[in-house]
């Protein structure tokens, strides 16, 4: 299950987990929607993949006999930030930005 991060690993703005301006990365790096689509151009800094918006957990388990939502599975409340200076993301956004997802 993800881990729902609670903030942006570039600017480090709050991203609760319902937060629809949450966007994540196949491996969970987690940025605002601001930073994916203005300073990344919708590439990870880290893996060079995309990034797509964060599913929402629902706070109610809404199956009987299932522990789901976040009441039962809350989400991380560990800050993580990128390690990546701003000229290496800048570098690695140039590379990938122009590359379909599908083709990087």
């Amino acid at each position: 299950m993800l881990e729902l991060r609670p903030n942006c690993e570039l600017c480090d703005v709050d991203l609760p987990a319902q937060s629809p301006e949450a966007r994540i990365c196949s491996y969970e790096c987690t940025y605002c929607a601001d930073c994916a689509d203005n300073d990344l151009k919708n590439v990870c800094p880290t893996c060079g993949g995309n990034l797509c918006p964060r599913p929402v957990r629902p706070n109610e388990a809404y199956r009987g006999g299932l522990s789901l939502g976040l009441k039962n599975h809350s989400a991380s409340t560990t800050r993580r930030h990128t390690r990546w200076s701003r000229e290496e993301i800048e570098s690695m956004v140039l590379r990938l930005k122009d590359i379909p997802p599908a083709q990087r």
